[in-house]
């Protein structure tokens, strides 16, 4: 009886296993479910052509999240074509599709073309832009719009998470690339000229990542491992001897300026109201007939304060050193502008400036643009 009894179990044990394995089986062939537990952790199965391929970190799933919703700009002044770019959709209303992009791809056209994933071109309305922001909004019908991008988050993003881009390299040709990498830094402080000079006029913090981009990625998406907008593709240091630094701004920064871009409303930069040289521009202090101490290097020095601004009504004048806003330090004009641009006109801010070897603070009041 109890031989019996241990056949019984065996048996039970056995047909146990053979049933486990047909379930799994079923499941692997015929159910998303194994492929979408193993796409969560990084791994997933495709299938081409009938054939299931396992692959291990595919993307293949956020790239179709976002690839629609992709498309190229191309500028044109007169009917010459100046430049080519990339953007994507963020949102549409009952009538139309809204496209963010660089303002530097749009700038000094006349004429705005899109072209969508499937081929499709549309005529775009530039709604609004602004250079220090480096962003643009466009406007298409509706009717051409097939996917709108889902918008992330850049704050929950660290260092070495998956990300990827999707845009235009190098012009028609290559429309619709994809390429991958990881986010290499955060909060980096870059350079540029918003104007056509090699003088740095402004600094962006942006977000770093090793992804290759080229001349007409600029406008497309920086997405995460899940396809969601984290930033916006914005610059690439290009040097002999630097590869794999590519820059993005952070989404939130783009979407805390949409509703202004989208009105077509010239945003209210705040003012001080001085013209300005670097302390380290010795040639144009002595073109100005300016004199400071020689041991200052770093900082911006006025040249004039304009009457009624809140840097005159402060009493800054001829020769003053700026050397802080706020208690940050300003080693330039360019870093100066970026403190200041993180107030509003009408906020009174405290300048820390050098007069005849002398520290000193001031309140200033900040007027707008306009």
């Amino acid at each position: 009886m109890k031989k019996k009894e241990n056949l019984k179990t065996i048996f039970l044990v056995i047909f146990s296993f053979v049933m486990g394995g047909i379930i799994m089986f079923a499941l692997l062939k015929w159910t998303p479910l194994i492929s979408e537990v193993l796409g969560s952790s990084g791994e997933t199965i495709v299938t081409r052509n009938d054939t299931q391929v396992y692959e291990k970190n595919s993307l293949a799933a956020a790239v179709d999240k976002i690839y629609d919703a992709v498309a190229m700009v191309s500028s044109y002044q007169n009917d010459t074509l100046i430049s080519t770019g990339s953007a994507f959709v963020y949102k549409t209303d009952d009538n139309y599709g809204y496209l963010l992009t660089n303002y530097h791809v749009v700038d000094g056209a006349n004429n705005v073309t899109v072209t969508m994933s499937d081929d499709t071109e549309a005529e775009a309305t530039v709604l609004g832009g602004d250079e220090y922001l480096d962003l643009a909004v466009l406007r298409i019908d509706k009717s051409n719009v097939s996917m709108v991008a889902n918008i992330g988050n850049s704050e929950n993003m660290k260092l070495g998470d998956t990300i990827f881009t999707v845009g235009t390299p190098m012009g028609e040709e290559y429309r619709g690339t994809v390429t991958s990498g990881i986010l290499s830094g955060k909060d980096r402080m870059v350079s540029v000229s918003v104007s056509n000079t090699s003088s740095t006029d402004w600094v962006m913090r942006v977000l770093q990542f090793d992804a290759s981009i080229n001349p007409g990625n600029s406008g497309g998406p920086l997405l995460n491992a899940n396809g969601e907008v984290i930033g916006i593709c914005s610059l690439k240091l290009v040097d002999d001897e630097i590869e794999g630094m590519g820059f993005a701004i952070p989404i939130e920064y783009a979407m805390n300026h949409i509703e202004s871009l989208e009105n077509g409303e010239k945003i209210d930069w705040p003012v001080l109201g001085v013209s300005m040289i670097n302390a380290s521009d010795t040639t144009s202090l002595y073109r100005n007939q300016i004199t400071i101490d020689r041991n200052i290097t770093e900082g911006v020095v006025v040249v004039q304060a304009e009457r009624g601004s809140g840097a005159y009504d402060a009493g800054l004048t001829t020769g003053d050193v700026i050397t802080a806003i706020d208690g940050k330090e300003v080693s330039d004009s360019a870093y100066l502008r970026y403190e200041l641009y993180q107030h509003q006109a009408g906020d009174t801010i405290k300048i820390t400036y050098i007069r005849d070897g002398k520290e000193q603070t001031v309140d200033v009041k900040l007027g707008g643009s306009d």
